[in-house]
């Protein structure tokens, strides 16, 4: 019997760890399961209550928190499978996904494989994805300039970045972490995931050098239920989920983060287009709240408000600034 290493990364969510398990041992195994769960220093606890129920699971200490690439890199070094499944805590599998996706995987010959991922109430959630030109999607959430950037996207008639919905083999640029198998002999060739990441756009900087491997592909006919964010928001100790905010911690972990992989990813001059882009989205919100305030007379200190917390968020990334445009190596992490 074949070996499959799952990695979980565990900041006091054990809980959602141990429905997760539950959920994958309900299925008769075909598959010699070699689970990991590496913890970001949770002292909650939770080691003692998965370790009762599921005592063959081995649990790695990061000692603090690390984030997502360091606490997975960690459990690639001690995974014994040929096929790695890096799994968050957070999700809720269906139809023997993990090992049909371990089966097809081999089939496929690819270098990666996900599954369609669903909300709780069984709606689809974006899955898959293409890279844009110098990633500008990651700046249509900017409330200004990013709908001007949408409707330039428009005019260019530019290609979907997501596929909404996989319902069969879809090939993709990039799998969402959530649900990220990869063949061992993938990450000999192109190396594990890249350390000066703490949280967010990882697996996608990882996937751009994966694809060098062989194809990565969505098995659309296979599910699993992803608590969209709660792993990560969890790790950042906060309550908001979903990946668009742009103020605040972890807005400002996903901004640095963004920028970590354009400068790795696209280079020094797309890098320099975003940071110019982002710090030029300050005073146009200052000006524009005020202008809108004054046209539609309300909303003035809500809008004032919002500017300021973005301009805030924004400065807590300019330490960090002189360090990417030198692509030096660091633990990029504003929390």
């Amino acid at each position: 019997m074949k070996t499959l290493s799952i990695i979980f990364v565990n900041y006091k969510t054990a809980d959602l760890l141990i429905d997760c398990l539950h959920s994958i041992f309900q299925f008769k195994k075909t598959w010699e399961l070699d689970i990991i769960v590496v913890d970001n220093d949770s002292k909650d606890g939770g080691k003692e209550r998965v370790l009762t129920l599921f005592p063959f699971v081995r649990w790695f200490e990061t000692g603090y928190n690390a984030g997502f690439a360091r606490a997975n890199n960690l459990g690639i070094k001690h995974a014994n499978g040929e096929i790695i499944l890096l799994l968050n805590t957070d999700t809720i599998v269906h139809e023997d996904a993990v090992q049909r996706s371990a089966t097809r995987l081999l089939e496929l010959e690819a270098a990666a494989v996900g599954v369609q991922l669903l909300n709780p109430d069984g709606s689809p959630q974006i899955s898959g994805n293409y890279f844009m030109i110098g990633s500008l999607n990651n700046l249509l959430p900017l409330p200004y300039l990013g709908p001007l950037l949408r409707w330039m996207a428009f005019q260019f008639k530019v290609k979907r970045t997501n596929i909404p919905e996989a319902v069969s083999e879809v090939e993709v640029d990039w799998i969402n972490g959530a649900f990220l198998m990869v063949t061992r002999k993938a990450i000999e060739q192109v190396g594990p995931l890249d350390e000066d990441f703490f949280l967010y756009a990882e697996e996608a900087e990882w996937c751009s050098r994966l694809n060098k491997a062989g194809k990565l592909i969505v098995l659309g006919e296979l599910h699993v239920t992803h608590l969209q964010g709660a792993s990560a928001t969890a790790t950042v100790g906060l309550d908001a989920k979903g990946y668009q905010q742009i103020t605040g911690k972890k807005g400002g972990q996903m901004t640095l983060s963004n920028l970590v992989r354009i400068r790795k990813q696209f280079g020094l001059l797309w890098y320099f287009f975003h940071v110019l882009i982002l710090f030029g989205e300050i005073p146009i919100l200052f000006i524009g709240g005020i202008l809108e305030s004054i046209l539609k007379f309300n909303r003035f200190r809500q809008r004032f408000g919002f500017a300021c917390q973005y301009a805030k968020t924004i400065a807590l990334l300019t330490p960090f600034l002189l360090k990417l445009f030198a692509n030096k190596p660091t633990f990029y992490k504003v929390m």
